[in-house]
């Protein structure tokens, strides 16, 4: 049943304009003028659990970031890292090098107490781009023109770690997602045609990979019923079934998408790529504000706890044989947002990022969270980050893009904006804190750039963080006295 503009603003009227709509979900939000954790830091005091220094702070976090003498990764004290994989050093099982430019990564409890991490390699083009693309191992290659997949990383209770490919030829494998039924949806964040970039098949799609099944993965095939378009991530309803994508695509803006299973269609381990490529129902999201007046992009929005109603509006064609399907809708027909990028699944819905914007929006932003609840067909801004002023000062916080929930509360977010990258967490009310720095400088002395953090997401046990510095590729474990955080 459509939610009707005229239901919205009515149900909206009586809860004080949807503020009372968020319920039991955490109000998950900055000022909109906030660029980084203000706490102040006592360096002097010691943790009462840990005896380390830095711990006494007021306020959320673990204090303040200690550079690395190593020049890798700043962490706050008490904490440590490990890395697991590094592209063009580190090896696969069948001896070729880890690939490069890590991204989307999730983590799965595997047999005998091992920890698997599927972790995405964002390789855009021909192979002969790169110099560490995806091995082509035999039985896993979709397409031997390109040069993207994943590789699952096995991480054993002695702190040995394998890795081997899941899925290769495929192209610009970004954030994707888990499934509750413990599989990996790896998406393609391209719009490639065979012919096009050299490639030998159509690109822009999801694949499934799964960790505990080399033999699953084989001969893969690509679940064309969740669209072809510039996936970014991709997240699943436990209750209901439906599957939310994200489209990180501009000229027009992307859109978030809603994908509907077929009456009588049951989840499970390799059933995605049973679907015909035609099966279930592919929606993208029309909005409007508690006064019933349509919302022609997210980024129109400009304060925390603006909430949204949403229908759903079918795309035409999915597979988008002659048309992008973002630009399938005219002008009125559906919601944009500027640069859809991470999305998790937590708190009965789904968070989702929209990073930076600046024509689109009436004030300026560097990065929106929202969280869409399934239940009420609402998307309420939990996270609006004002303009970064001086991204080379650390600090300040822009670009958010990958994302997880947290088990010690709130949200940790990747960073990818200009000038200086964090992770970094934000609590249920929105104080963002700094959780780690990356010291790595790929430019030079006189104009240093840091790669963007990717991948992040805690192991099944909660204990560890995992995060990739995307360039070279260096995938992470990083370690210490996580514990809950004030809301």
């Amino acid at each position: 049943m459509s939610l009707t503009r005229r239901d919205f603003a009515r149900r909206t009227a009586i809860t004080g304009a949807g503020v009372a709509l968020t319920g039991s979900v955490g109000a998950l939000a900055t000022a909109p003028g906030a660029l980084a954790a203000t706490e102040t830091y006592a360096l002097d005091d010691t943790d009462a659990d840990t005896g380390a220094k830095g711990h006494g702070h007021h306020g959320p976090g673990y204090g303040p970031l200690i550079p690395d003498p190593k020049g890798l990764l700043a962490l706050p004290a008490g904490f440590s890292y490990r890395v697991l994989t590094h592209s063009g050093r580190t090896r696969l099982e069948s001896g070729e090098y880890t690939p490069s430019h890590h991204d989307g990564t999730a983590a799965f409890a595997g047999p005998r107490g091992t920890t698997l991490l599927v972790n995405n390699h964002e390789l855009s083009g021909p192979r002969t781009k790169w110099e560490h693309p995806v091995p082509l191992t035999e039985g896993l290659v979709y397409d031997p023109a390109a040069s993207g997949g994943c590789t699952v990383v096995e991480v054993r209770r002695d702190g040995h770690v394998a890795e081997w490919v899941g899925i290769a030829g495929t192209s610009t494998n970004c954030a994707g997602g888990s499934t509750p039924w413990g599989t990996w949806l790896t998406c393609e964040e391209t719009e490639d045609k065979a012919g096009q970039n050299g490639m030998t098949k159509d690109h822009g799609y999801v694949f499934e990979v799964d960790p505990l099944d080399r033999r699953a993965d084989r001969a893969p095939r690509p679940v064309k019923a969740l669209g072809r378009f510039a996936h970014e991530a991709v997240v699943v309803d436990p209750r209901r079934g439906h599957l939310y994508l994200t489209e990180d695509a501009a000229k027009p803006n992307g859109l978030l998408y809603r994908w509907s299973p077929p009456h009588g269609f049951e989840h499970g381990r390799g059933r995605l790529r049973t679907l015909a490529d035609d099966a279930g129902v592919l929606k993208a999201p029309k909005c409007f504000d508690s006064g019933g007046r349509f919302v022609d992009d997210l980024s129109r929005a400009t304060k925390i706890g603006t909430v949204y109603g949403v229908d759903w509006v079918e795309v035409p064609d999915r597979d988008a044989r002659t048309v992008p399907v973002r630009r399938q809708f005219a002008d009125g027909d559906v919601t944009r947002a500027r640069k859809l990028e991470g999305m998790w699944w937590g708190d009965g819905g789904v968070y989702i990022v929209s990073s930076f914007a600046r024509a689109e929006s009436p004030v300026q932003h560097d990065g929106q969270v929202w969280f869409y609840h399934p239940g009420r067909r609402t998307l309420t801004l939990k996270i609006l980050l004002g303009v970064n002023p001086d991204p080379d000062r650390d600090g300040a916080l822009d670009g958010p893009d990958n994302i997880t929930v947290s088990p010690y509360g709130g949200l940790v977010v990747a960073e990818d904006g200009d000038g200086v990258q964090h992770l970094f967490g934000a609590t249920e009310r929105g104080r963002t804190y700094p959780i780690a720095r990356n010291e790595l400088n790929i430019g030079t002395a006189d104009a240093p750039r840091y790669s963007e953090f990717a991948g992040v997401t805690f192991s099944p046990d909660g204990r560890t963080l995992y995060a990739s510095i995307q360039s070279p590729g260096i995938l992470l474990a990083i370690t210490g006295p996580w514990r809950r955080q004030p809301r």
